[in-house]
């Protein structure tokens, strides 16, 4: 029998950005499903959103299963598994980390990037209509798209929409999750330069016990390269 996969998108994205793999994990005899979070459609208002509207969302979504879910968090949807699966402990059969950002309690994800960078993404939000992170082109480019045609790149900016600041703000708590025994993987692209080399997989100890998967690709991998992707999630089933 399939498995039931609910793909979480990272910053900037939206659930479009699962579309090659939700199709792969079909036809490899599962279901996949990738909600978009709240501020994430192009014509939402972003201005109002809390940290907390994410994992509601989340927990909404695991909820309507009948039976317990593979959810899969990528880039900064890393500390939204880590805030929302101990809401819906029942709800959920593993965890999968896609180049996830997975934060000590306590911390924010702007405690762990540069300050320059966090510096210059809250005074961009601050200067905004509606306290959002424009998308920066030129970071898409080299870091996470390193190496990828400019058509492909392009295919993905053109979708990408601002970003509301509170997810990168707000801190996270860890203590219940750091209790939850449901399985932990982490997918780890290795292609990945929008990290220092060993970053995410220095976070990722933070889990504790996990497997370790390791396929090619940027940190766009999910949307250059959903075959690789796909696969990876296929290895990673407990």
């Amino acid at each position: 029998m399939g498995k039931h996969f609910v793909l979480i998108h990272g910053a900037w994205h939206g659930g479009w950005c699962w579309e090659g793999v939700v199709r792969e994990l079909v036809k490899a005899g599962h279901t996949a499903e990738a909600p978009t979070m709240p501020g994430h459609n192009p014509d939402d208002d972003r201005a109002g959103i809390k940290f907390e509207n994410y994992i509601g969302k989340i927990v909404d979504v695991l909820n309507k299963q009948a039976s317990p879910a593979v959810l899969v968090g990528h880039s900064s949807a890393g500390f939204l598994l880590q805030s929302a699966a101990p809401k819906v402990p029942d709800k959920l059969a593993q965890l999968i980390f896609l180049n996830a950002f997975i934060l000590p309690d306590g911390k924010c994800q702007f405690d762990l990037v540069p300050p320059e960078a966090s510096e210059g993404m809250t005074a961009a939000a601050k200067a905004s209509p509606d306290n959002s992170v424009p998308v920066i082109e030129d970071f898409v480019r080299n870091q996470l798209m390193g190496g990828e045609s400019t058509e492909m790149q392009d295919g993905l900016i053109n979708r990408l929409v601002p970003q509301p600041l509170a997810l990168f703000t707000t801190p996270v708590s860890t203590e219940d999750f750091d209790k939850l025994q449901i399985p932990k993987t982490v997918v780890f692209c290795k292609d990945d330069a929008s990290l220092p080399p060993g970053a995410f997989l220095g976070m990722a100890k933070g889990l504790g016990d996990f497997s370790l998967i390791e396929v090619s690709g940027s940190h766009e991998a999910l949307f250059t390269k959903p075959g690789v992707v796909a696969r990876g999630l296929l290895q990673a089933l407990k």
